[in-house]
């Protein structure tokens, strides 16, 4: 063990010269975050399937909207697994994006497939779950078109679960993830990709003349065009040191993205990196955030207004990371 923690330490050191740390409380996981049009938030999904808004330090997390339209708060909240029984019943925010155009806010819901509830909050809306007639599998991430509004998610492909409360997973079968979107204007959801290798995020490039989409179980990032003269064409964008997870865009048009350097034997041990990567391909910055999470898988890296939001389904809050020079 001694080898592979010195290896991990020279070669991601923590790139964080001044920041301070704070974990934001949460009862369960949290996959991903977002921030609405005014700031607001971080907004994030829980595993007992509410979504819910942070609103301060003494206010911490408030209800903001579910997945399920008869979720029964006794049977569901504080719920701390993902679990096949009661999943279904109380729903599962996966990942979740606002169009800051409309205020609406989109969520893949593992069970429910792709939904969207308005700025107020309550009872979410299923817009599909299927694309071209083909039930989903799991639904994991989305993104937004900046211009054209269009959705696009993944199927990260047919899992099976090990046990109960679904904390280990393995992926039945390497290449039958896909790569689907929603048009807002006709209400029609496609399939643009088939035969991914895990696709557990997804991201619209700043112009909307590309999609990259991570593929987990290949350990790289890839990118589709959407226009230009290399339009419906896919190639490699980056290879990765680990299993790529959630992919968010900055500001400037770059991407970060959660890395995970995982040894499976004689347990199930994840070195947690976050990977800024430029607009062509090149990785900019690794940041390890072992000092935080040991051992902990984590699943997205958010940059917002010069802070980190660092989140994971196996950590009972949302990683806050402010004043940070990465």
């Amino acid at each position: 063990m001694v080898p592979i923690f010195i290896l991990f330490f020279f070669c991601f050191p923590n790139n964080a010269l001044a920041y301070s740390f704070k974990s934001l409380h949460l009862p369960t996981g949290s996959e991903a975050c977002a921030f609405d049009s005014k700031n607001g938030g971080p907004y994030t999904g829980l595993n007992d399937g509410r979504i819910v808004k942070y609103e301060g330090p003494k206010r911490g997390f408030v209800d903001f909207a579910t997945t399920a339209p008869n979720r029964s708060k006794e049977l569901c909240d504080g719920t701390d697994k993902f679990d096949m029984e009661t999943g279904p019943l109380c729903g599962r925010p996966l990942a979740l994006e606002f169009d800051h155009k409309t205020g609406n806010l989109y969520i893949v819901d593992a069970f429910r497939g792709l939904m969207v509830v308005g700025s107020g909050g309550g009872v979410a809306t299923r817009l599909s779950d299927k694309s071209d007639g083909l039930p989903y599998n799991f639904p994991d991430a989305l993104s937004i078109d900046p211009v054209t509004g269009t959705v696009y998610y993944t199927d990260i492909g047919s899992l099976f679960f090990t046990n109960k409360n679904m904390s280990e997973i393995l992926v039945s079968g390497y290449k039958n993830g896909r790569l689907l979107k929603y048009d807002p204007k006709t209400r029609r959801s496609t399939v643009v990709l088939t035969g991914l290798a895990g696709p557990a995020g997804v991201v619209v490039g700043k112009d909307g003349s590309f999609i990259v989409f991570s593929e987990y179980l290949a350990c790289r990032l890839t990118r589709f065009w959407l226009k230009g003269p290399k339009a419906n064409t896919m190639e490699v964008f980056v290879e990765l040191p680990g299993n790529p997870d959630n992919l968010l865009r900055t500001k400037s048009g770059d991407f970060w993205v959660a890395v995970n350097i995982q040894k499976l034997q004689p347990r199930l041990i994840s070195f947690p990196l976050g990977q800024k990567i430029s607009a062509r391909g090149r990785i900019l910055k690794t940041v390890n955030f072992y000092a935080e999470y040991n051992e902990t898988y984590i699943t997205e890296v958010h940059e917002h207004l010069g802070s980190f939001f660092v989140s994971s389904v196996y950590a009972n809050g949302i990683g806050a990371y402010r004043g940070v020079k990465f």
